[in-house]
């Protein structure tokens, strides 16, 4: 099967087989995968993804790894890493392959050229793909901060390998973008490249905006780092954020295994010690219960989980107490009210 996935895709690409999937997630948990394809560019995106719908394959396309849960018995099939990464530059318009990394490679980019548009959603892990796949936004800029910016606002077009095995140009509405969510969710489309349209404006005040982003997720967001995670575990419901409901539950701080609620951002679970997606599994299980239990709202997941999954773990949550130092910032802007 290796042979024939590297004569169908061509160059641009290389195929491995049985490739633990952990290293390329940012939670750092998964299996093996059957077979690995790394697509280069975007022609071998698109090489890949053809030869594994003609062949009838499972698979999916995996890019920076971030609000993705793969199992523990790995993927029984192909995942096509996505690692084209060209980006170019006309004028005000940045055409990316879906590969590239919005931060630092898009945004540094843009930057760099006094191109404003994507310097408020600095810091967020997420290739281009991933970020039109989930519409990705951010606050506006300090102090006020009164809205959330979609990245459906400076988006140009797309080129996509639909579903259909369709090479095709899309615009905006094509995406029927929502909060967190578009039309890739419930469509195979394949994103190989996006263009944004930019504006010039004055390149200090682009660094500052990304400068108090960067301090601003600092506060509210572990260090994939050092405490690696997915992001945002649950879905907000009835416009309540659920890091509200799981602090209010007293939940901060619970382990099961290696995985823990951080006590930064209740929302985030971190893997701080060589943590399973099953030790996930089961403290999702647990926090959705007390919630439940404790507040009436049911909690849905917003990650995607993919691959084989091992039985949940087994055996009663601990609490790992809060680090010494630590100070939220909720406790920050307290102690600055009046």
């Amino acid at each position: 099967m290796r042979q024939t996935l590297e004569k169908l895709i061509g160059e641009g690409s290389v195929v491995r087989e049985n490739i633990r999937l952990a290293p390329y997630t940012t939670m750092r948990v998964g299996g093996p995968a059957d077979f690995f394809v790394e697509a280069t560019n975007a022609t071998a995106l698109e090489s890949a993804v053809r030869a594994v719908r003609g062949l009838d394959l499972p698979y999916f396309l995996l890019g920076k790894g971030a609000n993705i849960v793969i199992g523990d018995g790995g993927f029984r099939g192909v995942v096509v890493h996505n690692s084209a990464d060209h980006i170019c530059f006309n004028g005000d318009l940045v055409t990316a392959e879906s590969g590239a990394t919005m931060y630092p490679d898009l945004i540094e980019l843009a930057a760099s050229r006094s191109l404003s548009g994507l310097e408020h959603y600095v810091g967020i892990p997420s290739t281009v793909g991933g970020a039109l796949w989930q519409n990705l936004h951010f606050l506006s800029p300090a102090p006020a901060r009164e809205r959330t910016m979609f990245i459906e606002e400076v988006l140009e077009y797309a080129d996509l390998l639909t579903e259909e095995n369709e090479s095709k140009r899309v615009g905006v509405d094509y995406f029927e973008f929502g909060y967190d969510k578009s039309i890739l969710h419930w469509r195979d489309d394949i994103v190989l490249s996006a263009t944004f349209r930019l504006q010039e404006a004055d390149q200090v005040g682009i660094y500052r905006i990304m400068k108090e982003n960067l301090a601003w997720r600092a506060l509210r967001h572990p260090d994939l780092n050092t405490e690696p995670s997915v992001g945002s575990i649950f879905k907000k419901i009835q416009g309540i954020g659920a890091g509200k409901l799981i602090d209010e539950c007293g939940l901060k701080g619970t382990c099961y295994g290696g995985m823990t609620i951080s006590h930064l951002h209740a929302n985030i679970i971190v893997n701080h010690a060589d943590g399973t997606a099953a030790d996930l599994q089961a403290l999702v299980a647990y926090v959705q219960k007390e919630v439940a239990q404790q507040t009436g709202y049911h909690l849905e997941t917003e990650v995607e989980f993919v691959g084989d999954f091992h039985p949940p773990t087994s055996g009663k949550p601990v609490f790992l107490p809060r680090p010494e130092g630590l100070v939220t910032a909720e406790e920050l802007a307290a102690r600055h009210s009046p």
